[in-house]
């Protein structure tokens, strides 16, 4: 039988065995599956599958499913603690990515694609709630910052043996696929079996909750969501297809990233503890209209490779703002609706995400510029709603609107 450990306890137990220290090896257990998937993918479908821009919206939606379908964690968690779905998804995460070279067909590759998506997106929810149960509202962005830092770490090592070693040692995309999707699976097997389960104090509703008041929470992790794909399916995706780039060449610009998140990231939570969720999300919001519309430029007026590689680096560093978006709705929730909330929030972030990536695939084939100025318009959207943030939102106060309306319906 698992040791069940109240959180107020766990402050007893050695560094590395409390809620903070595995809240940091899932950090670093989950980018390295994903990353090592993500690094490769582009090649991997361009070369072995021969997609074109249709076949890869069409991954990016099918890939987005099992988020559409996060809501359903909270049925999972009726029957299975927390925890132990978050390290479960990991395996599963892990398993999906080591034999993704095993079916190098489009029936395939959307196989398992969607398996190993039900295991990143089913962990992601889970460790959102996670997080915010387990960090105390003063000290969560700071941490937060450190985990997106740790997380970039562990990338780190594992986009260095690609770049290093995959003409080197002339390696395969199966040998790289079960080396990072192998790691993952051994760090959370690790996890389930050195760690015992953390009770956090206030317990979870377990069925879906919708309130009225966490409408602009809703509405900016919907804006998210449909901004982020653009990003996701298309940036890496014209950097191969336009510019010819090859593994060793995206992984080099991947590894800039994740150098730069590692220093950047603390700031950045440290800034969203100093300046608040508000001013953080617009400047976030701001910063990617412009990155959009110039994404546009690089097609719509021909610039180079140098303004498109610079555009992916300032892109990943505005996106690590978006951590303010969990401390936003951490400090105006009920406790009890952390949980069953960050799986209906997931649900919303991915609506778009089921149909935006097949339908903007086909805009690509026409053209590609216009895309990215859809993405513009998307970011522009979310800087107006984020403008409604208060400056100290908290229940009660949770958009500049709240003062003057009736108290919030439950």
């Amino acid at each position: 039988m698992p040791r069940i450990v109240p959180l107020s306890d766990a402050k007893h137990l050695p560094v590395w065995r409390r809620p903070v220290a595995l809240l940091f090896l899932m950090a670093l257990a989950m980018p390295i599956a994903f990353n090592t998937w993500s690094a490769l993918l582009n090649n991997f479908v361009i070369e072995v599958a021969d997609f074109d821009g249709s076949d890869i919206g069409l991954l990016h939606t099918v890939r987005e499913i099992p988020g559409f379908l996060a809501v359903g964690v909270i049925a999972i968690i009726i029957f299975v603690r927390e925890q132990v779905l978050a390290l479960t998804s990991l395996i599963l995460l892990g398993v999906a990515t080591a034999v993704t070279a095993w079916f190098p067909t489009l029936g395939g590759i959307l196989v398992i694609t969607l398996l190993s998506s039900i295991g990143f997106h089913y962990y992601e929810t889970v460790n959102q709630s996670l997080q915010l149960q387990w960090l105390g509202k003063a000290e969560a962005p700071r941490v937060l910052g450190w985990l997106l830092a740790a997380g970039s770490g562990a990338t780190l090592v594992a986009y260095l043996a690609i770049m290093a070693l995959w003409e080197t040692l002339e390696l395969s995309y199966n040998a790289v696929y079960l080396i990072g999707g192998g790691a993952t699976i051994a760090i959370a097997v690790f996890a389930m079996l050195a760690y015992p389960q953390f009770e956090a104090p206030n317990p979870q509703i377990k069925r879906m909750v919708l309130r009225r008041r966490y409408w602009l929470y809703y509405a900016l992790q919907f804006m998210s969501g449909a901004r982020r794909q653009i990003f996701v399916v298309f940036a890496g995706f014209m950097m191969v297809e336009r510019f010819g780039y090859d593994v060793h060449e995206i992984t080099a610009l991947y590894l800039i990233n994740l150098i730069i998140n590692i220093l950047v990231a603390p700031l950045l939570g440290r800034a969203v503890g100093h300046f608040g969720e508000r001013n953080a999300l617009c400047v976030e919001y701001a910063g990617l209209v412009l990155v959009f519309l110039a994404y546009g430029g690089v097609y719509f007026l021909g610039w180079g490779v140098l303004v498109a590689a610079t555009l992916y680096v300032l892109d990943h560093m505005f996106f690590g703002l978006a951590l303010a978006l969990k401390t936003y709705f951490q400090k105006i929730a009920d406790p009890g609706d952390i949980a069953p909330t960050a799986a209906v929030a997931f649900t919303i972030n991915h609506i778009a995400a089921v149909f935006l990536p097949v339908l903007l695939g086909l805009l690509w084939l026409v053209s590609p510029a216009a895309v990215f100025f859809l993405a513009a318009a998307m970011a522009a959207v979310s800087l107006c709603l984020a403008l409604l943030i208060p400056r100290h939102p908290e229940k009660g106060n949770e958009t500049i609107f709240s003062p003057n309306l009736p108290a919030p319906a439950e």
